[in-house]
């Protein structure tokens, strides 16, 4: 039984943020990818195109999520879908860091502001 304990999980810091893999193909997962985000008091999201569905669960703190240029604030406990071709992003404005859990499926991969295609290593 492929079991991945936090301290065994790679760690990645992209954009004031830190990203814990946990589920993805390099821990035993065929289909599915999950890590933990903890977004850095104060970040302003960098706004980027995701090209597969993407959910988000609010763990701890406050996040806004702009989807579409529509934007939510999310508590602990919230939970959103961002459909796939929509362009995303996560802003601190309470200023206090927040964690989400986040899950897509594999072989997902998103376009950066500059064109080029991002494939996140928490998710391969």
């Amino acid at each position: 039984m492929p079991v991945v304990r936090s301290a065994d999980a790679q760690v990645h810091e992209v954009h004031n943020a830190r990203f814990t893999s946990l589920i993805r193909p390099g821990t035993g997962s065929a289909d599915l990818c999950v890590w933990q985000t903890e977004v850095a008091p104060g970040t302003a999201g960098v706004a980027h195109r995701i090209l597969g569905e993407e959910a988000f669960v609010l763990l701890t703190g406050e996040i806004v999520l702009t989807i579409d240029g529509e934007s939510a604030t999310l508590r602990p406990g919230d939970a959103a879908v961002a459909p796939a071709g929509s362009l995303i992003a996560l802003t601190d404005e309470a200023g206090a860091g927040a964690r989400l859990l986040v899950a897509v499926r594999t072989g997902f991969a998103a376009e950066l502001p500059d064109g080029s295609t991002f494939v996140p290593p928490w998710a391969s």
